[in-house]
């Protein structure tokens, strides 16, 4: 990237320090952002980065320290007030109305927009900065109908319409496909060439390097290090991160598959407002001892296969068997009596309980069991001592067990699940997109976890936009497009272009 900047920073925050209830978020931190300027703040899941920029954005107020926006102290008491500023965040969780269109989720909430709207006004003026930033969003959609790397561009654009020139990226591409990350490194270097200035919150190294011309990093709510992206490399990043080497290849036993434990024969799912089906003639199987990875970009069905096989949706036809035994449309409580767990791909919505505690999330699969009860009453020592076991093993940070789940990061949410739902793994694991939004250290604990399943004999089957985790995790690659398996194929046999290919409609070899 090209460097443009000015002589003083357009956002200085000076010692910001912040305390929540049994935990340090921000311990005397220290930020400089440049006009022209990607910085990329780097850290582990729950660094303090998102809090660090919350307060930059008014939601939350620093209990210490200064924040200066073009060389003049402000007190930033709300979002309104940093969007009078020119500063505008686009959350991890996307902060849009699901059943409103494009145009009035944008117009939301602004103070100054007539009684009656000038509604051809509105449309005119999203196009053109659509246009002008390769933003491709139709006005009139749907927000529901959208992709999600489409309702990113929604949350993007709503910012520039409303004049923020400092745009604050909260794990941008953590929901995006490589070919929409790409599209959005291209959106961010034209908004650069204008003057705007962008903060890009994110633990994937290789995007540091991509997007940003600085990088600091922070650890347990410190800043570690502060340096040019061009004088480092990943590798570097990565012991910054989480201070000691990671591995990145990933020790396994020799692939010895047994018996099939899920077979799926002609599953068809119809999509009752759309031409093409969600699922169409979907044939697989996976077998004890085995890892078989789905590719493919979001939205050609990936989702529909994993809620068939967990009982959240109904086949029109096809069959299901679980261990030879029809399983059909069963329930989800009969699938996981099966032995199947399963990792949503929507943390938030069908992952845990956010008004829960901790605890309570990684025991609700544990309720019925001897571990935790007695009959119908549940232990509720035994279930601390448990939810404390799975919070040392897999390094959830939380205040207690006690705590909301709601109140985590996004990537100890993530944990929280993949803890209960490894722990209670009957033989089959379902994971879609099981490092989403993980730092480094997490993503390779995740991936060594599942290939411990699978060295256990369990059947995996793992959903994965990303080719390298499915290369270095997976036995088989099944490649679906369009709700159609395009081709199966061993990862010791096929390589990422053959991949990208299938990924793209053009069939099973190259």
């Amino acid at each position: 990237m090209e460097k443009d900047m000015a002589l003083s920073p357009v956002v200085s925050m000076q010692h910001i320090s912040k305390h929540f209830p049994g935990v340090k978020a921000n311990d005397d931190v220290s930020l400089e952002l440049y006009s022209g300027q990607v910085l990329a703040l780097l850290g582990e899941n729950g660094a303090g980065k998102s809090t660090l920029m919350n307060m930059l954005v008014g939601l939350y107020r620093p209990d210490s320290g200064s924040i200066y926006i073009r060389g003049k102290l402000q007190d930033i008491h709300s979002p309104q007030d940093s969007m009078a500023l020119g500063i505008g965040m686009v959350h991890q969780e996307f902060m849009l109305v699901g059943n409103m269109s494009v145009y009035e989720n944008i117009v939301l909430g602004i103070k100054d927009l007539p009684f009656v709207p000038k509604v051809e006004e509105i449309r005119e003026r999203i196009i053109a900065l659509s246009a002008q930033y390769g933003l491709q969003v139709d006005p009139d959609a749907i927000i529901h109908n959208l992709s999600v790397g489409e309702q990113q561009r929604v949350e993007i654009l709503k910012l520039v319409y409303r004049g923020a020139d400092i745009l604050i990226l909260d794990e941008p591409t953590a929901v995006l496909t490589p070919g929409e990350s790409r599209e959005l490194n291209k959106i961010i270097k034209i908004m650069l060439s204008e003057g705007k200035s962008a903060i890009f919150i994110t633990h994937k190294m290789d995007e540091v390097i991509a997007f940003s011309h600085k990088v600091q990093v922070l650890r347990r709510g410190k800043t570690v290090n502060t340096c040019d992206t061009a004088s480092v490399t990943p590798k570097d990043l990565a012991n910054m991160m989480v201070g000691r080497d990671v591995l990145f290849t990933l020790d396994r036993c020799a692939f010895n598959p047994g018996e099939p434990r899920i077979a799926l024969k002609n599953i068809t799912v119809e999509n009752p407002i759309g031409s093409r089906p969600f699922l169409d003639d979907v044939s697989l199987q996976i077998r004890r001892g085995e890892i078989l990875g789905i590719a493919g970009v979001a939205g050609n069905g990936q989702t529909q296969l994993t809620e068939v096989i967990t009982g959240l949706l109904k086949a029109t036809k096809g069959s299901l068997l679980i261990d030879g035994k029809d399983m059909t449309n069963s329930s989800p409580l009969s699938i996981i009596k099966a032995g199947v767990a399963h990792i949503p791909a929507d943390r938030g919505h069908s992952g845990v309980v956010g008004d829960m505690s901790v605890g309570d999330n990684l025991a609700m699969k544990k309720y019925r069991t001897h571990e935790i009860s007695s009959g119908p009453v549940v232990k509720r020592g035994l279930l601390r001592a448990f939810a404390d076991k799975l919070i040392k093993n897999y390094v959830i940070k939380t205040p207690t067990q006690d705590t909301s789940v709601k109140f985590l990061s996004g990537g100890n949410i993530q944990k929280t699940i993949l803890a209960r739902e490894i722990d209670s793994c009957g033989g089959i694991l379902i994971a879609v997109y099981p490092s989403r939004g993980l730092d480094v250290g997490a993503t390779e604990a995740v991936r060594q976890n599942i290939i411990l399943q699978r060295d256990k004999g369990n059947a995996v089957l793992l959903v994965s936009e990303e080719l390298e985790e499915l290369q270095m995790v997976a036995d088989y690659i099944a490649v679906m497009f369009e709700g159609k398996i395009m081709g199966t194929k061993s990862v010791k046999e096929t390589n990422t272009e053959e991949l990208g290919l299938m990924m793209a409609g053009y069939g099973g070899t190259i």
